[in-house]
């Protein structure tokens, strides 16, 4: 009973299990006077026995023995939740070949009990056969139960300490993603601090490109080679395509025999890897996943805790990226209304000119020049007119204030009259559209589009023009080309840029073909450059629903 009460000392006298189990095994080998003592605890998970603790068998802890639930001598304990006495090793089912090894030729065991739920396997051994008697079992079971209160009483302490700890690791994390409002500031502050939380070796960012349908790697620590190397991982690939596409956690426990995309991962040596979404509401920014250069089990424990810092993470991205946005929104502001107060200016200077000489100099002037002022006034007013109309295009279609309502048109009846009511059009054009042909579009997008092409092609291409149409099965294609010189090597990647102008164009606002192609998206569709024909191509695409859409009519019924 003193020894008993020694023990019983001894287990309140420590709350962690890393110093409780060392002093009650020692204690427990002196009780029955033994050569070795284990404890076992069960992964509840695994229904397996983990070696825990041992004396005169550290090896059971060392290598990491673990005894499936039911097999062998630990095994049957814990089963059958009663003590199993073992005579005689060598003739005895045991799972754990270093009890052998060790030359242990007696064994005695016993339930870690508290309540009704099974904690684990007390056991000890002597290195000479001994029979192990009733006193001796139930000595070993007063001990045992008083272990296992101890270390529920220190999983629980423990518990308690790694909720405080998980608490304040996002709390670090919420820190962390609220003092930093750019991607690039804010991604070597996170992932170092989601690593140490971890305690795992590598910590990367995936971010998703949704065009392509492809995460592409964005940030890195311990395997900086994902971001410089440019990694893009399709949706649905692999082990970061399997977390995006099912939008859940994946654990890879044994990377070298899993399904991985990126070949970086066995290059760098990891083991074992964890990931999980990036998740703002039901939008995927991305993946974060953590990698380990040993074998390791994500517990989860751990699933659950990268859970929590990811859902910080993903409201950090969004709130970074929106900064960014309002930032970029707000330098286009200023770059608008600059350049286009200075396009206003010009026709704007150009008509007060006009209006100034007529009103001062009118009695000095001749009719042929008061006529030549008036008409350079007439096109400086033009001209002005065009661009406050344009300007006013851009307002609505940045507000989405244009109300596409597509209906059945006759094709050939209304580009007819975009060509007669375009201005600038005394060129010849060629017409190749299908006076029976019937589509499905908005006739105001049309007339948008097609005559802002038609006017570039007179005032910056060549003849012949020709203007075509033709319908697939699921698409319209209108197209305009021109004969002349085509589109300089050097405007093409700017070309449906607001104000992109050529050096050379003295005329013009730079502003037609943005607005063109934002009409042509308005309707769902496109407006697209051809780079190989001879002179400037240009296609207006509109989806149509289906193929009963473009039908042949005899007569045109409709035409605008």
């Amino acid at each position: 009973m003193r020894k008993l009460q020694a023990l019983t000392d001894a287990a309140l006298a420590h709350l962690e299990l890393d110093a409780l189990l060392p002093t009650l095994l020692v204690r427990t080998r002196e009780i029955l006077g033994v050569d070795t003592c284990a404890v076992l605890l069960l992964d509840e998970e695994a229904k397996e026995l983990v070696a825990r603790a041992a004396v005169g068998i550290e090896e059971e802890v060392e290598q990491g023995v673990r005894i499936p639930v039911g097999r062998g001598f630990a095994g049957r304990v814990a089963a059958d939740r009663q003590p199993v006495v073992l005579a005689d090793v060598d003739h005895a089912d045991v799972a754990n070949p270093i009890l052998r090894e060790k030359g242990i030729k007696s064994m005695l065991g016993v339930p870690l009990l508290v309540g009704d739920r099974v904690l684990g396997v007390l056991h000890v051994g002597a290195l000479a056969h001994r029979m192990f008697d009733e006193d001796d079992v139930e000595l070993l079971q007063l001990a045992g139960d008083r272990a296992a209160i101890a270390i529920d009483h220190a999983r629980a302490f423990e518990a308690e300490r790694q909720s405080r700890q998980r608490v304040e690791h996002v709390l670090a994390i919420t820190d962390a993603a609220l003092a930093h409002l750019e991607l690039n500031d804010l991604f070597p502050v996170l992932l170092p601090r989601i690593r140490d939380i971890l305690e795992a070796d590598t910590c990367a960012v995936l971010l998703l490109d949704e065009e392509a349908n492809e995460l592409v790697a964005r940030a890195a620590v311990g395997i900086e080679e994902e971001v410089e190397q440019g990694v893009r991982i399709p949706v649905g690939r692999g082990f970061a395509g399997r977390v995006a596409a099912d939008r859940q956690p994946v654990v890879l426990a044994d990377v070298d025999h899993a399904d991985v995309a990126n070949p970086i991962l066995r290059e760098k040596g990891i083991k074992s890897m964890l990931g999980v979404p990036l998740l703002v509401g039901s939008n995927a920014l991305g993946v974060l996943h953590v990698g380990t250069l040993v074998h390791r089990r994500f517990t989860a424990e751990d699933v659950e805790l990268l859970r929590l810092v990811a859902d910080r993470v993903a409201v950090a991205i969004e709130r970074a990226r929106l900064h960014e946005q309002r930032v970029q929104l707000d330098e286009l502001r200023e770059n608008f209304v600059a350049i286009a107060s200075h396009e206003l200016r010009t026709p704007a200077t150009s008509v007060y000119g006009v209006l100034k000489t007529l009103l001062e100099r009118d009695e000095q002037l001749t009719a042929a020049s008061r006529r030549e002022l008036l008409l350079v006034g007439v096109e400086g007013g033009e001209r002005l007119r065009r661009l406050l109309e344009e300007l006013l295009d851009l307002s609505r279609l940045d507000a989405r204030g244009v109300n596409v309502k597509p209906r059945p048109l006759v094709l050939a009846s209304v580009l007819g009259e975009i060509v007669s009511a375009a201005p600038s059009t005394g060129a010849s054009i060629d017409f190749d559209v299908p006076d029976d042909l019937v589509v499905v579009a908005d006739r105001l997008v049309l007339d948008r589009v097609v005559s802002n092409l038609l006017s570039n092609a007179v005032r910056y291409g060549a003849e012949p023009i020709t203007l075509s149409a033709e319908a697939g099965d699921t698409h319209l294609r209108i197209t305009v080309e021109d004969s002349g010189a085509g589109v300089a090597e050097d405007m093409r990647p700017r070309l449906f840029e607001r104000f992109a102008r050529t050096d050379s164009a003295n005329v013009g606002s730079g502003l037609g073909l943005s607005i063109a192609r934002t009409y042509a998206r308005a309707h769902g569709g496109d407006l697209v450059h051809d780079p190989s024909a001879s002179g400037a191509c240009f296609s207006l695409i509109i989806p149509q629903a289906s193929p009963d859409q473009q039908i042949r009519v005899s007569k045109p019924f409709v035409t605008s």
